[in-house]
């Protein structure tokens, strides 16, 4: 069942799927069909549980499962294969989550690590530049450590 993520409570599971590319406004409304429509239908046992997803910042799609369920190998397959399936419907890598996500002015970047480390030492990136932490796996770190300045996440030790 699809539900609003923010009724969900601190421990439940999030997955956080970066786009390498902007999502423009009508294919975040084809996405939000599929992903409605995958959720809807995910099931752990032939039950459906609580599940949602968000789209933020055109960059992020992110996944949020009920945390009274264990999810299993088999469940968190069918989410990796519907995502994999989204990543080539829409030709944008979607699986990456080292490659640094950052916000520069009003815009989210993405880049490979070689391009900013290059930004780093051009000064075009700084300590201070908020990062996204896509490696995050529930609401709580969501809500308080997706974003954060990068001399606090582990891109930190880049500035060096």
């Amino acid at each position: 069942m699809v539900t609003d993520y923010k009724t969900f409570p601190e421990d439940a599971k999030v997955w956080v799927f970066p786009s390498e590319k902007k999502i423009y406004k009508h294919e975040i409304e084809e996405l939000e069909e599929k992903l409605t429509a995958f959720i809807s239908k995910w099931t752990k046992n032939k039950e459906n549980f609580e599940a949602t997803f968000t789209i933020q910042y055109n960059r992020f799609i992110v996944i949020f499962a009920s945390s009274e369920i264990t999810i299993s190998t088999e469940t968190t397959n069918e989410l990796i294969n519907f995502i994999i399936s989204l990543q080539t419907e829409y030709e944008t890598e979607l699986m990456d989550k080292m490659n640094p996500c950052f916000k520069q002015g009003q815009y989210v970047q993405y880049k490979d690590l070689k391009e900013f480390k290059k930004l780093i030492k051009d000064k075009a990136v700084n300590k201070k530049n908020i990062v996204f932490d896509n490696t995050i796996t529930n609401k709580f770190e969501f809500e308080n450590y997706w974003e954060v300045p990068a001399s606090e996440s582990w891109y930190g030790n880049l500035f060096k």
